[in-house]
């Protein structure tokens, strides 16, 4: 259960049909004490709160951090409200979002709040997730080059470089390179001595960048 249950803002239509289910669901967790307050909006009968809040169709729900729409199961209910707390919620939402398509609004969200980089770290290390997810998390990371928000997680991507897996290895080294952090380099002139070729090459491309842009 979540330190601070979080509440939930969910917006329905008359006649949809997942409606019904969704808010069921949610009065559930509210006795279950896994949402603190449910604040359920009738688009139809107030469209301005539905224009501020972006709704295109119901069941629309904000629940903590996470906006959720369509359809979901009391269990998938339950399982958001128990991840609106941490970092590993974090990485679910990004995930779901990426595997939809939504890099905009995972954009959006991270922009929101930068402390949220951090948790895209762990599907970072997970060479096992799907190339579309993957490769998002990687160009969400990247929007924020030489920035401060990047160079805060320096230590865990000096971690990745020593990955067992090599495209983690090479990830990590690459991103090393947008840090524009000097403290950086003793991390990538490891990795470009790495075993795997890959892993060499993008450690060169990372030096140079950081040979660019690298800040003490």
């Amino acid at each position: 259960m979540p330190a601070t249950p979080p509440d939930a803002l969910l917006f329905i239509t008359p006649g949809c049909p997942h409606c019904p289910s969704v808010l069921q669901g949610l009065n559930e967790l509210v006795k279950q004490g896994l949402v603190g307050k449910l604040t359920v909006v009738d688009v139809a009968e107030h469209p301005e709160q539905g224009a501020e809040h972006g709704v295109r169709a119901a069941p629309w729900l904000r629940l903590g951090p996470f906006t959720l729409t369509g359809a979901h199961s009391p269990a998938e209910l339950r399982q958001w409200a128990e991840w609106a707390s941490g970092e590993e919620g974090i990485a679910h939402y990004v995930e779901h979002l990426l595997r939809q398509g939504g890099y905009q609004q995972a954009a959006a969200f991270i922009d929101a709040d930068t402390q949220r980089l951090k948790p895209l770290l762990s599907i970072v290390a997970n060479p096992g997730a799907k190339i579309e997810v993957r490769l998002g998390a990687s160009a969400l990371l990247e929007a924020h080059a030489n920035t401060p928000a990047l160079q805060r997680l320096l230590p865990q991507l000096g971690e990745l470089t020593r990955h067992a897996d090599h495209r983690v290895r090479a990830d990590a080294c690459h991103l090393l390179g947008l840090t524009g952090s000097a403290a950086a380099r003793t991390h990538v002139e490891i990795c470009r001595n790495d075993a795997h070729e890959e892993v060499r090459e993008i450690a060169e491309e990372a030096m140079e960048e950081l040979g660019k842009n690298a800040k003490t």
